[in-house]
This record gives structure tokens, sequence and C-alpha cells, in this order.
């Protein structure tokens, strides 16, 4: 048992099960705050319905997100020390910027809006509805800094062997970041979008009470959800443009593309085992010169494949790992370039298919449901399960993002200072594979309480409806407050 492996594991199990949370809070926080803003401009009540139900589930994916969220940075220090050490100086700061600056205001404006229901004047417990929102995108915005800097490191300089940090700016205006940042945010929309279309289909044919309020989530998911997609769509191709600038490895695995092509055909389904480098045997289903262009805006550019890449990156990077005990049985051997084909492969396409899915089941449900509620039991049941597709697109999306990188944890930038870059081999702490792993079986066990806690949770206010999270009424009817 290998300690990088079982460390790998453990960050990405508890990454991804994190990220599940972190979309929904996103998306569903503005959408809230937006519903709120209806409320108070009309002073309708559909409106206060939507927000005090959107907004219960709000809460409860938020507490769970900040419970699996504190893991991983203590992961930081607990497997990956050697990362730590090397990158410490400029990955702290960004960090420390979320917790004190973009957290604080988070958790700060949530609480009054918690709490400020009764005891706020209505517009001021509406900007801490903007206030928490904007904060969580600002949060996002500064781990996206953090990672992208992983991705494509600048605003740095080598000191002693280590890169120190000479301009945040640059880490925050990293190109990198610029282009993640509005594709994560809107597959957050999307997430929300599809959660608004699904949860209100069921109860419309559930024919729950306050139809109107159902209807009127519906149709503002759907919405969001279509324009998201486009969005990702649109900021999807900004990215990719800059992966296949600053990491030709990675998009060339993304499309298993072996061997270099002029023009570069885009591979929508490939037929046979993609794990081999070589491509023999494999057929690809095609659509000619589309790489190229999705590359360089050329349908007739030059992409370069794996074969070619690697002599290009052992002549950059070297071709063996460093002789050091800390490597374990990678100590000496030779670097293996080239990720893991299936996952980028298969990773790309599931991100694409599971998204288009999603906005197609969103159009889908508003024209099906614009006049009568189909009776069959196949509707609730399709409209709850497509939960999962934007879900599942983000999930598979940073998967393709983290493990094509490989095999390092700190990619080299092209254009960028010598030497700072960090193979993933040498990031892990010198600890023993039991104590990682006894780390992993606990995290994996606790998350899965952590899951169940939260779906039942889920379960609970959804089906109880609007009236289940509606404040009490008075003797004569009226709401317990009102503004």
């Amino acid at each position: 048992m290998d300690v990088l492996d079982v460390a790998r594991w453990q960050f990405g199990i508890t990454t991804v099960y994190h990220f599940l949370m972190v979309p929904l809070t996103i998306g569903l926080s503005l959408l809230v705050a937006m519903m709120q803003t209806a409320w108070v401009r009309t002073d309708d009540p559909k409106y206060f319905a939507m927000t005090k139900f959107w907004g219960k589930l709000l809460l409860i994916n938020f507490a769970m997100g900040v419970v699996t969220g504190i893991v991983q940075e203590f992961q930081f220090g607990m497997a990956w020390s050697e990362y730590s050490r090397f990158v410490g100086d400029v990955f702290g700061a960004p960090l420390a910027m979320e917790g004190l600056v973009a957290f604080f205001v988070e958790s700060t404006f949530l609480g009054l809006w918690i709490f400020g229901w009764e005891k706020l004047p209505r517009r001021v417990h509406l900007a801490c509805a903007w206030a928490f929102s904007l904060a969580t995108m600002a949060s996002a915005y500064f781990i996206l800094a953090a990672n992208s800097w992983m991705q494509h490191p600048v605003g740095i300089e080598m000191v002693d062997g280590r890169p120190q940090l000479n301009s945040i700016w640059a880490v925050l205006g990293n190109n990198t970041v610029l282009a993640a940042f509005p594709h994560t945010i809107a597959g957050a929309f999307a997430v929300a979008g599809a959660f608004l279309v699904s949860i209100s289909a069921w109860h419309l044919w559930k024919k729950s009470e306050r139809e109107e309020v159902w209807r009127a989530s519906l149709k503002f998911g759907t919405w969001v959800g279509v324009v998201a997609f486009a969005g990702l769509s649109i900021s999807g191709d900004v990215q990719g443009k800059l992966m296949f600038e600053q990491q030709p490895m990675k998009m060339a695995a993304a499309e298993a593309l072996c061997h270099t092509e002029q023009p570069a055909s885009f591979s929508v389904f490939a037929i046979g085992d993609v794990s081999r480098p070589d491509c023999e045997n494999v057929k690809s289903i095609t659509v000619p010169a589309l790489l190229s262009f999705l590359a360089h805006n050329d349908f007739s550019s030059e992409v370069k494949g794996i074969q070619d890449l690697v002599p290009l990156y052992q002549q950059k990077y070297g071709t063996n790992y460093p002789v050091d005990e800390r490597l374990g049985e990678l100590s000496g051997k030779p670097i293996d370039y080239v990720p893991a084909l299936p996952v980028t492969y298969w990773g790309f396409r599931l991100m694409i298919g599971f998204g288009a899915i999603a906005a197609g089941i969103g159009l889908l449900t508003l024209w099906i449901t614009r006049r009568k509620i189909p009776e069959g039991r196949w509707f609730p049941i399709a409209a709850l399960a497509s939960i999962a597709t934007p879900f599942l697109a983000n999930s598979f999306g940073w998967i393709f993002t983290e493990m094509g990188r490989q095999p390092f944890v700190v990619v080299p930038n092209p254009s960028g200072v010598d030497g700072v870059w960090m193979f993933t081999a040498q990031a892990v702490s010198s600890v023993h594979p039991g104590e990682i792993l006894t780390s992993l079986i606990a995290l994996t066990a606790a998350y899965g309480v952590l899951a169940c806690v939260e779906v039942f949770l889920i379960r609970k206010y959804v089906r109880g409806g609007i009236a289940g999270v509606m404040p009490a009424k008075t003797d004569d009817g009226t709401l317990a407050f009102a503004y």
C-alpha cells in the first residue's frame, strides 16, 4: 500500500463530496436573494413563500458545506505537508483572504438574515441576503485563485528553492482564474436551476398547496438553467483555449489525441481501449477540424498529440524522478507524463453530456407543464432524478481538471519562472500508510453519516412544502410577523 495512492484517494473523496454542496450554495444563495427582492418590490406573497422555502433548503446545504469544507484545509498539513512547505508562501494569501474576508462577511450576514426576519427593516434584511450571496461568490473566487495558481503559477519569484509571492494582484488576476470563475459560477447556477425545476415539478404533480409558488419556481429555475448552460458553453470555450496553451498534455488526453494532427478532429465518442497512449485499436466518431478551432480559433491549425508532447515534457522537466527515499517506489523511476486517459477522455465528455441533459430536461419540463401536469408516476421520478445531472457534470468537470494535470500538483507555467513546479509524488507527507488509511476510512464514514443527515433534512422540508417553512399565524389568520 502506497502513501501517495491513499492520500490521493482521501483528498479526492472528501473534495468531490464537499463540492456537491458548494455549487448549490453559490447558485441558490443568489436566487433566494432575487426571490426576496421580488417580494420586497411587489409585496406578492408567493415570492415571500418562495424565499422561505428555498431559503430553508439553502441553510441546510450551507451548514453541511461548512462542516465538510473544514477538512479540506486541514488535509494540506496532514497528508500533503511537503506541498504546503513548497507553496505556503503563495497559497496562504488567497486562502487567508477567503477565510478572513469572504467567509467572515458570508457567515455574519447569513446570521443576520436568519435571525433578522422579525427585527430588521425590510430593506436592511434584504441587503443582508445580497451581502451573503455576493460574499459566497467572493469566497469562490479566492478559492479558485488558489487553485488556478496551482494550474498556472504567476506572481512569484524563486527564493532558496521555493516560490515566494511578489504580486498578489498577479495571483488574483491570473488569466486562469478569470476563465475558471465564470465557468464555475455558471455551473453553480445550472445546479440551482435544476434543483428548483425538479422539486417544483414534483410538487406540481403532487398537487401541493400554493400551486402558483411551484409554477413560478419552475419557470424561474428553467430560465436560470438555460442561461447557465449558455454561460457554461462560452466560458468553457475560453477555458479550453487557455488549457491548450498552458497544459497541452491535459487537453490532448481529454481528446485521446495520441498523434499530432493538422487540422485536428474533435472526438465525439470513442470505441476501444483509450487507456493506451498509442491509441491502437481505437475508433472514434469525429467532427473534422473542430478541435483545431476549439484550440486556436483556426480550423486549419496544428494540435500536438500525446506521442509528440511526451519528449517535450521530458526535455523540460526531466525523464526520471529524483532519487529520494521520500518518493518511495517512484524514487529514480521514469516519469509518466500521460494522465489516466480513460478518466480525462470520458470525464470531459460526461461533464459536457450531463450539463446538456440538465438544460434539456429543464426546457422539456417547462413545455410539458405549461398547461396540464402529467398524471403518470414517470414524471415525478424523472423530475427528481434529474437533480443529479448538473451535480454530476460539475463533479466530472473537477475530476477531469485535477486528474488531467498529473503527474504535477503544481503545473509548470510554460512562460513563467523556471523551476516552479512540483510532482504529486513529491507533495505527500512522510507518514505511515496506515495513518492515511485510518483517516481515509474515518472521514469516509463520517461523510457517509453527514450525507444521510442532509438527505433526511432535505427530504423532510421538501415533502413538507410551503406549510413546513412559513411562520406561525396569529388568531386572525395573519402571519406572526409582517413588514
